[in-house]
């Protein structure tokens, strides 16, 4: 009997150890969560205009308003703007669904506060304490300052009432557990870059926009630091099937483009003549300023050229350099 406890007893240790170097607790006792404030965003007239601006860029209406993919660019559907729906990705962890963001107290965000807002956005903290499964960008939102973060919360509280009663986001065993390691409290003040400076001021426009969440290919269950805006995530849905562009300044990627063709691109959805597929949200990107627009580039002509080429033209082949799936990936 003795034997028997010791046996147990080794087991459990080597099950905690195993679970601390792992996973952690976090699955099993909720994510990590700052306590809410009451604290309340002073109304300006500049917040608005810049929370407005923030909001039409930055992929707030692209996942929570309904589109009509069946015409270019897959504009949003009139008079449901901010409503919320169903992610239609294909190879999601189950049904997500993305909350309606309009003043609708019964079925939308109307009767948040503030902070409830704001801890969503940058922290992945839902108004009802659970932890938003990651396509919520709050991993590149939490770049957002402070100022910034309070003029894109007053300005959707503006957002006219929509009721639109929508399913909650029911997550597949075990990521539903899982996702609770990813919520990170912030803490200390944020401020944004100097505008004055193109590079900086564009790589928090591109953060905060989360570029990356598409052109930055997941390899095995994470997003790889090592091929950064190196293109060839996998967007199946409504809009077809396609893989991101590598948009590195390597020859594969974007290095023959100059400031006018990556405008067209970033905000017609046109590389000259061909055009780009609807999932691409220069619908919403076509209200950048012409100033942020050349920022984005000035940055991104900055970061690591990674030769990795992606062609939609062509049927998916397995690719060795993200380890997926798509157009030229037997060309890597």
């Amino acid at each position: 009997m003795k034997t028997l406890g010791t046996i147990l007893l080794v087991v459990v240790l080597l099950l905690v150890v195993a679970i601390s170097f792992t996973i952690g607790w976090r699955p099993f006792f909720g994510p990590k969560a700052r306590p809410l404030t009451d604290r309340k965003f002073t109304i300006t007239p500049a917040r608005l205009a810049r929370g407005k601006y923030l909001a039409e860029t930055t992929g707030c209406f692209g996942c929570h308003s309904p589109h009509d993919w069946t015409q270019h660019g897959g504009p949003f559907i009139e008079g449901k703007l901010g409503s919320g729906g169903a992610l239609d990705f294909a190879d999601l962890p189950g049904h997500i669904v993305a909350p309606n963001l309009t003043s609708d107290t019964e079925t939308g965000a109307g009767a948040w506060t503030d902070d409830q807002f704001a801890r969503a956005v940058r922290e992945g903290i839902g108004h009802n304490g659970r932890a938003l499964f990651p396509m919520m960008p709050y991993e590149f939102y939490k770049s957002m300052s402070d100022e910034d973060i309070e003029s894109l919360v007053v300005f959707l509280h503006t957002l006219p009432p929509v009721k639109n009663k929508l399913p909650v986001t029911k997550l597949n065993f075990p990521v539903n557990y899982l996702i609770r390691n990813a919520p990170e409290p912030i803490t200390s003040p944020i401020t944004s870059p100097d505008r004055s400076d193109p590079v900086k001021w564009g790589e928090y426009v591109v953060q905060t926009g989360a570029c990356e969440e598409c052109h930055t290919p997941v390899v095995g269950h994470e997003r790889s630091p090592e091929l950064a805006f190196a293109g060839g995530g996998h967007l199946q849905g409504p809009w077809g099937n396609v893989s991101s562009a590598n948009i590195t300044p390597d020859a594969t990627g974007i290095s023959y483009y100059d400031q006018a063709l990556f405008t067209q691109a970033l905000q017609t959805g046109y590389v000259k003549a061909r055009d780009l597929n609807s999932i691409m949200p220069y619908r919403e990107y076509k209200n950048f300023t012409a100033d942020d627009v050349k920022a984005i580039f000035a940055y991104l002509r900055t970061v690591k050229p990674i030769k990795h080429r992606v062609d939609n033209s062509l049927p998916p082949t397995d690719c060795k350099v993200c380890r997926g799936k798509h157009g030229g990936g037997d060309q890597n």
